[in-house]
């Protein structure tokens, strides 16, 4: 089987959307996860948008932490000043992330998935 038998170019959005929300529901407290890594955990590598997706389209009230993806710059992505940047913010720094110059330090703070861990001999 080839790789693009596995994972279709164009996955349903209901299938490809419940993997990336399992993903992120992995992402930790006090850490912080890019679009494209959660994509590309979810089996979708260089689709970072297709996360960006998910996430506009979590069901309310759904118990999922949204606010634990960022962008690859260590950026919010909601428009500065926004009421949903200031509440991603907020509820980030509760959980001690810390922002210097409106960036997240991706080195410190960045989650590391299990699937990036090396495999030990």
């Amino acid at each position: 089987m080839s790789p693009s038998a596995a994972i279709p170019a164009r996955p349903a959005p209901g299938q490809a959307y419940l993997r990336i929300w399992e993903v992120v529901k992995q992402i930790p407290r006090g850490r912080v996860a890019t679009y494209g890594q959660v994509a590309a955990e979810a089996g979708y590598p260089k689709r970072p948008r297709l996360a960006g997706y998910a996430l506009h389209h979590t069901p309310r009230g759904a118990k999922l932490p949204w606010h634990r993806v960022i962008n690859a710059a260590g950026r919010i992505s909601f428009p500065p000043r926004s009421e949903p940047a200031r509440e991603q913010r907020r509820r980030l720094e509760r959980e001690g992330v810390v922002f210097m110059a409106g960036r997240v330090d991706l080195r410190r703070y960045g989650w590391k998935a299990r699937s990036a861990s090396p495999l030990l001999d």
